[in-house]
């Protein structure tokens, strides 16, 4: 699809990759395996960002609520945000991943990244949420303060900055717990298709629909 011209665009798009399991059972395969086919789609959305000149994107890779289905469906979305991180080091990009390093489910192969980290010339600023949880995000400070007295007051996605713009896959209303300081104000878009079945003109259509939002951020 050409790309389409916009007027206005969003400086931060957050992205929910909903439906991989629903669209694996759609085609009488296990629920495990629509995992695997979620990455390239996250590499086309990026594709697309950074030839529109957006700034920044965050993925939701998986909540900490997440690790509570069956081993084989933990091991295989685990393994794509694994596999999505090396593929998003072979191109332009500045890395953060966020979520909690003190889990056993979260993967040992990103800790690294738990700092940003820039890759070729970190052309587009690129958040992964790994092990993520909305409660442990916002009571962080007070977690992790070595002095219960003079507790340091701080989230822990503080690096991350407000979302203009939420797209959601697979056709549920809902923020699923994702970043709930930061989408405050997002205006949400969702996309019936599930993820693996991306198509560019999804994003663009979102994009289209941001054009006419009244942003006002409460004023």
């Amino acid at each position: 699809m050409r790309t389409p011209k916009f007027n206005r665009l969003p400086k931060h798009i957050a992205i929910i990759p909903d439906g991989n399991r629903r669209w694996a059972q759609a085609r009488s395969l296990e629920k495990h395996k629509g995992y695997e086919n979620g990455i390239i789609p996250g590499l086309e959305v990026y594709d697309i960002c950074v030839k529109l000149g957006i700034e920044e994107i965050t993925f939701f890779g998986f909540t900490q609520d997440n690790t509570k289905r069956p081993e084989v469906q933990r091991e295989a979305f685990v393994e794509a945000c694994v596999k999505s991180v090396e593929e998003l080091s072979k191109r332009d990009a500045q890395l953060l991943v966020v979520g909690n390093t003190k889990s056993d489910m979260f993967p040992k192969e990103l800790i690294s990244y738990t700092k940003r980290t820039k890759f070729g010339k970190g052309t587009i600023k690129v958040n992964f949420l790994v092990n993520y949880g909305w409660y442990w995000d916002l009571t962080y400070g007070y977690d992790n303060s070595s002095d219960k007295e003079k507790m340091v007051e701080k989230i822990a996605s503080a690096d991350i900055p407000r979302i203009d713009l939420l797209i959601r896959w697979g056709g549920r209303c809902r923020l699923s717990g994702m970043l709930p300081i930061q989408t405050v104000y997002s205006d949400i878009y969702v996309v019936d298709e599930m993820w693996p079945d991306f198509k560019d003109k999804q994003l663009y259509n979102a994009l289209k629909w941001y054009q006419i939002q009244d942003i006002t951020l409460g004023g």
